[in-house]
């Protein structure tokens, strides 16, 4: 199975920085960008300051020959060309780049959970990676199929007018 990346932004220009993850993720020596998904609009999840402006979220199937911890690298080497900052948790923030799963790996170290330990919760990530990779799966969790049942994705709205393109 294909790693599954989430990428988000909710500060700035949202759309343009998307965009430019996704170019970056296709530009980089040994990924290759086989799926993106719709844009969604959604509303901020967890502990987050009250001000928060709403994220726009899609959702990046790669194939890749990367080392996962390589692979997280250039994930954070992306947010920080987009300048964003680390400093306080559920800050809003200019990009988000996360390794959801890669294929069945399980991982837990000082840097890289897998799969990520709270996707299985977020609407934000499971409705745009099903539109894409009906067959998802989270190792541990079930079918993203299944797992979209039990999250509020009520606030998650598909952005017809924004398109990311490779």
């Amino acid at each position: 199975r294909q790693p599954v990346l989430s990428i988000g932004s909710n500060l700035g220009d949202r759309a343009g920085r998307l965009q430019g993850a996704v170019s970056a993720l296709e530009d980089t020596p040994e990924v290759t960008v086989v799926a993106i998904s719709s844009v969604y609009e959604t509303e901020p999840f967890g502990d987050v300051p009250e001000d928060s402006d709403t994220f726009l979220n899609a959702v990046v199937l790669i194939d890749t020959t990367l080392t996962v911890h390589t692979l997280l690298d250039r994930a954070m080497a992306i947010e920080d060309a987009f300048e964003r900052e680390r400093s306080v948790p559920g800050a809003p923030r200019t990009l988000d780049v996360d390794i959801i799963v890669v294929g069945d790996r399980v991982a837990h170290d000082d840097t890289l959970t897998l799969p990520h330990p709270r996707a299985h919760e977020r609407g934000f990530v499971l409705v745009p990676w099903l539109e894409i990779d009906p067959e998802g799966e989270i190792p541990g969790q079930g079918f993203v199929a299944d797992l979209i049942a039990g999250v509020d994705s009520s606030g998650i709205v598909k952005r017809e007018d924004i398109e990311i393109l490779l």
